[in-house]
């Protein structure tokens, strides 16, 4: 009797958590008042790339898109793409006599800021500000780099629209012709993020604490903009449910794996008692999306499930996963990625 009033608890949880998820209404706004994109007009909106293809030097506005844009590479079945970008790099409409940007970057919705970094050479994003949203009492993580100047502190409320900072050229690779503002909108991968950081890379500190990107997960933001100048209804869950298993894994439970109770619309069934492992479905940018119950004992992260195709997974998965069809498996990388999920474990 216990352990159907418990399964049945756990279905009521997470019919409750699914239908809040789903309830949660978006009010979005651009971050700079560069709305071409909502025009239909990328160049204006993108901020190029250089791009070196057969000693042929471009600058495409394509690589200032989310995701596989970057480091084209020549196979043999064609030239692919293999450097994800986690986020959308905006241009500047206005800059001074030096040619300095002066655009001001905004907080894409209402929440909170967690995380600011004014230290330009501590990382890849320069001077970045990381804002917590709550959507259907699940957390969301907009992040905001490159940045010159910034304009709030961690702790303070913002509002959408709220002015975070000024468009800068900070962090590596990136002068000031190429001056932008990098966003992503992310899931939040582990609390724990800090002590599995200090066990597989001890040579690299860590300056971010669990605000690192390694944590943070992004989605495609740009495409959620506009699809809900499609469907202003539109939440979350339901935008991601659009999402196409490129692969899967299943890792073994552990109590620390927090994606089913800070995700719980994630969760594909309620499991009727707790359950050996989790088969964990992932886009193609590593994005996980879709949590599903598994009877199978395992005791490490297990590929389960690779999208079929004749181009070696490694230069798809950002390197997580390699080989293709029954050789496929998760590389070293892919099982430390993955190890985080569920760390300490």
């Amino acid at each position: 009797m216990r352990v159907w009033v418990r399964s049945a608890a756990l279905l009521l949880l997470a019919t409750i958590a699914a239908a809040r998820a789903e309830d949660a209404s978006l009010n979005l706004v651009l971050p700079t008042d560069n709305t071409a994109l909502l025009r239909g007009d990328n160049p204006e909106f993108y901020q190029v790339v250089e791009r070196n293809l057969r000693g042929v030097i471009s600058y495409p506005w394509q690589g200032g898109q989310y995701g596989f844009v970057r480091d084209p590479r020549e196979l043999a079945g064609g030239i692919v793409y293999t450097r994800f970008h986690e986020g959308m790099d905006i241009r500047p409409l206005n800059r001074d006599a030096r040619g300095e940007p002066l655009d001001e970057v905004r907080a894409i919705a209402a929440g909170k800021v967690v995380y600011v970094s004014r230290a330009a050479g501590a990382s890849n994003y320069g001077r970045y500000v990381v804002v917590e949203h709550r959507w259907g009492g699940c957390p969301y993580y907009s992040l905001y780099a490159h940045l010159n100047t910034i304009a709030v502190e961690a702790g303070h409320a913002v509002q959408e629209g709220e002015k975070l900072a000024i468009m800068g050229h900070t962090g590596s690779g990136i002068n000031r012709e190429r001056a932008h503002v990098h966003v992503e909108l992310n899931l939040l991968l582990n609390d724990h993020f800090e002590q599995w950081h200090d066990m597989f890379f001890k040579n690299d500190p860590n300056h971010h604490g669990i605000y690192n990107g390694i944590n943070l997960a992004g989605l495609d933001l740009a495409g959620l903009f506009l699809a809900l100048r499609k469907d202003p209804a539109l939440a979350l869950p339901a935008f991601l449910g659009r999402e196409e298993a490129f692969y899967k894994v299943i890792v073994p439970n552990s109590p620390n794996f927090q994606l089913p109770r800070r995700y719980p619309w994630m969760v594909a069934s309620a499991p009727n008692e707790k359950p050996a492992a989790w088969e964990i479905s992932f886009a193609r940018s590593g994005l996980p999306f879709r949590l599903t119950p598994s009877d199978k004992a395992v005791s490490g992260a297990e590929l389960s499930y690779l999208k079929p195709g004749p181009i070696d997974a490694r230069y798809l998965t950002r390197g997580n996963v390699s080989g293709r069809g029954q050789s496929a498996r998760l590389t070293d990388n892919g099982k430390a990625l993955l190890r985080l999920l569920t760390f300490p474990d």
